[in-house]
């Protein structure tokens, strides 16, 4: 699977649709609450995409990898 670059520009525009975290930018969901998607499953299309991305992100330590894109 090729990367998207523009998925990285999407966790820090957008938020949370629906749950405990709605309108929470998806960059900022706690990682406890990326840790139940994982045991759970995480949603289908772009939104499962997104959070499933941003639990890699957390797990591997790379959240500085968004830094430059929340300006």
């Amino acid at each position: 699977m090729d990367f998207n670059p523009q998925l990285l520009i999407d966790l820090v525009k957008m938020e949370m649709p629906f749950g405990k975290y709605k309108g929470k930018l998806l960059c900022n969901l706690p990682v406890s609450y990326l840790e139940w998607f994982n045991r759970k499953g995480f949603p289908t299309g772009k939104l499962g995409v997104l959070l499933q991305t941003m639990y890699e992100i957390r797990l591997n330590g790379l959240e500085q990898l968004l830094d430059p894109l929340k300006r």
